[in-house]
């Protein structure tokens, strides 16, 4: 088949066949012929053959030339041939000129094809009419211009038919071969479109298969029915399920639902599917081994225009890790770590929750906070460990404690806290039940417990508030309760306190204090008064220095109110170290006045068990240049309760220093004579509880009595507190006690205790 583009290069291709042909018959024939023509005298006719086949042969040979001349020179070539021929062998020869219109109705258009008929029915008339041919015609014999002219009319005829024709032929050949190209051209383009577009097909299915997503293709089920086969499964969805494909395909998409497939999830997905919408879930779906796993899923109808959707086309992926780690995310921000109840946060969200619903018609709750008694002593003697073991079961038994509805949390350390809901309507009623529920928590708290073999009690101290007080938020009922815990543990641990309003305004004074205590130490208003200390002579033999807070409206603040406050807020500490500057500077204000004594200062048991107490005080010495051997420390009992060891080594080290130790309030608390020996001890100091009614009261005097008498065997000076009476001083003087008191001297500052030491020398003097 001719690789033909145009019908040009169609032309030139049948041209060139054509100078072919026509050369190798040329030559054939002209061999053949032309000695016979010579021979019979007919050598015009030869000389034309050998020219007209040399012309022919330079046509071919000569391509340099346009196609247009080289047919041109070829339609001359016939044309000239068919002329001598005419003229040489007659009419016979006249078909000569019939090639030259067909040939350029072929090879050029129709137009030459005319000229060609015009020329060659012009070559007849004019041979004819010149006799130079004969055209005879029957009838005009003797007429040679009209014979030619019949001739020429009838070959002009014929040649135009023929020229129409054959440019007919091509132009309708044209016409098809154009549509052939088109039609190629289309069917070309298709084919490639078709080729790339089964290319993407192949590409899109290969990548769908190797989605790390899973994919299903599902065939949309009819108007009603929840039936959707599978039609296609990624390798995705087949590694993750454990399904081959041949186990999947087919089967409905309801065979990846479960037990803990959510009912809610699964009816949404079925009413979007049933009304042709698009929609996103998250639910449990489960493998072919029953592995339930969290999917994520995307739905997406497959419609064509005007069409309901054929298809589903669900996109999965597996969000069991990212359900996992929110929930973990979850557990940590609402529950604590170590017991795994409601820390803090959850707490107050639920707090805020009773406190909303707790009315006088839908009932009243209750808040109780726990904390633990002595709990930071198993911690100290055990470890960490023990302590957390203790805490774990403390939760446990809390759990067993309350109801199903109730609240257990664990807000930090060993603090919890119970929510009990539905008291009741009635605020008395509530508050008998929040205390009942509490005494059975501090029951089931205080069942035997053994770790490790050791046995242990858990004792906790419960403060209870109700939510009946009107506008109460969930954090004033926490504080509330906090409040009252807190007075449950000062009245002697293990115990339970239901939250009253003085509590709370107790508190809030304590506060204000506080911070007003924190304002004046700043602003100077405290400061440091002495009180005298007499020998059974009445000879001052020492001074105490008291802490003082004087407003600056001049209004004193008595020290049974703020010292506490300080206590508890930890300011303590930084009074301590405030208080043994001032009292250095004390010492040296006397010794520069000639009046050197030694000087005793209250040490707060925090402050004592501060890490850098030792260091404190040395350096605080070093810097004011005051003895260590005149100042006296004076500790209660208390400090002697909780890590005795430390306390004594610390002492010790201080000692060392020249420090001395007094015990204060000696007898109102907790003593080991075993330890009083171990401790490098000065002094003691008689209450003055035991002073109010000696000598008359017997059993206190019997125990003043006691304590000289143990201080003379240890070989420790004795000073009473609170002398005012002239019994009290004979006796104590009969005894060899100093003795301090506002019968012989009240607090005073520093400067007027000089100015009074200094009257008593001249009156002595």
């Amino acid at each position: 088949m001719l690789d033909v583009k145009d019908i040009f290069a169609w032309r030139e291709r049948i041209f060139s066949s054509l100078l072919s042909v026509v050369l190798v018959v040329g030559t054939l024939s002209t061999l053949a012929i032309v000695p016979f023509l010579i021979q019979q005298g007919k050598w015009p006719v030869a000389l034309a053959d050998t020219v007209a086949l040399l012309w022919i042969f330079a046509v071919w040979r000569l391509k340099r030339l346009s196609y247009t001349v080289r047919v041109l020179h070829f339609l001359g070539v016939v044309f000239a041939l068919a002329i001598v021929l005419l003229v040489s062998v007659g009419p016979a020869s006249m078909n000569y000129l019939l090639a030259p219109p067909m040939i350029a109705a072929i090879l050029l258009s129709l137009r030459p094809a005319m000229l060609a008929v015009a020329v060659g029915a012009a070559s007849l008339v004019g041979l004819g009419a010149a006799d130079f041919i004969s055209l005879n015609v029957p009838g005009w014999e003797h007429d040679a211009l009209k014979g030619s002219l019949v001739a020429a009319l009838n070959y002009a005829t014929i040649g135009v038919i023929l020229a129409i024709t054959c440019s007919s032929l091509l132009k309708g050949l044209s016409l098809s071969l154009a549509d052939v190209r088109t039609f190629a051209s289309t069917l070309e383009t298709s084919e490639m479109a078709l080729r790339n577009l089964n290319s993407e097909l192949e590409l899109t299915s290969e990548a769908v298969s190797r989605l790390n997503d899973m994919v299903l293709i599902a065939r949309a089920s009819d108007a009603g029915s929840t039936e959707r086969a599978i039609t296609f499964a990624n390798d995705a969805f087949l590694r993750r399920t454990g399904y081959t494909r041949d186990e999947i395909v087919g089967q409905s998409l309801g065979i990846l639902e479960g037990p803990e497939t959510d009912p809610a999830v699964s009816a949404r997905i079925s009413q979007a599917m049933l009304s042709g919408q698009p929609c996103n879930a998250e639910l449990m779906s489960y493998t072919r081994n029953g592995e339930a796993f969290w999917v994520e899923v995307e739905m997406v109808p497959f419609t064509r225009s005007g069409e309901r959707a054929s298809h589903w086309v669900v996109v999965g992926r597996d969000i069991s890790e990212r359900r996992a780690a929110a929930a973990a995310i979850k557990q940590l921000a609402f529950y604590d770590g170590l017991t795994g109840l409601p820390n803090r946060r959850l707490l107050m969200d639920r707090l805020g929750a009773l406190v909303a619903r707790s009315d006088p018609d839908g009932g009243i709750g209750a808040v109780l906070y726990l904390d633990l008694d002595n709990f930071k002593d198993i911690n100290d003697a055990r470890g960490h460990a023990a302590g957390d073991a203790l805490l774990v079961h403390a939760a446990a038994r809390l759990g067993q404690a309350v109801g199903p509805n109730d609240t257990v949390a664990r807000i930090g350390g060993d603090e919890f806290v119970v929510l009990l809901d539905g008291l009741g309507p009635d605020a008395a009623q509530a508050g008998r039940a929040a205390l009942e529920a509490a005494g059975a928590i501090r029951t089931a708290l205080g069942a035997p417990l053994d770790l490790d073999g050791q046995a242990y009690h858990i004792g906790a101290s419960i403060g209870v508030a109700l939510t009946a007080r009107a506008g109460a938020s969930a954090h004033d009922l926490l504080r509330e309760a906090d409040t009252a815990m807190y007075r449950a543990k000062a009245g002697g641990r293990n115990g339970v306190v239901l939250f009253e309003a003085a509590m709370l305004d107790e508190a809030q004074h304590k506060l204000a204090i506080a911070r007003e205590l924190a304002q004046a130490f700043e602003n100077g208003e405290l400061g440091m008064h002495l009180q005298l200390q007499v020998d059974r002579h009445g000879a001052p033999a020492g001074a105490e220095l008291l802490m003082r807070w004087q407003r600056a409206d001049g209004t004193m603040v008595r020290p049974d109110l703020f010292i506490p406050v300080a206590e508890s807020s930890g300011m303590i500490v930084a009074l301590g170290q405030w208080v043994l500057r001032q009292a250095c500077a004390a010492w040296l204000a006397l010794n520069q006045a000639g009046h050197p004594m030694p000087l005793s200062i209250n040490v707060s048991p925090l402050q004592f068990r501060q890490p850098d107490f030792v260091e404190q005080v040395r350096a605080i010495l070093a810097e004011t240049g005051a003895p260590a051997r005149e100042l006296i420390f004076e500790v209660t009992e208390g400090l002697l309760i909780e890590d005795i060891g430390q306390t004594i080594t610390r002492m010790h080290e201080l000692a060392a220093l020249g420090i001395r130790f007094s015990i204060d309030d000696f007898g109102t608390g907790y003593s080991s004579l075993a330890y009083l020996k171990k401790m490098p001890l000065y002094e003691v100091k008689i209450d003055k509880s035991f002073m109010q009614d000696i000598p008359q009261d017997l059993s206190g005097t019997a125990i003043v009595q006691s304590i000289l008498s143990m201080a003379g065997h240890l070989g420790l000076r004795v000073v009473a507190e609170g002398i005012e009476t002239e019994a009290q001083a004979r006796y104590l003087a009969g005894h060899g006690a100093d003795m301090q008191g506002f019968l012989y001297h009240r607090p005073m500052p520093l400067a007027q205790l000089i100015e009074r030491l200094d009257s008593a020398d001249l009156a002595a003097a």
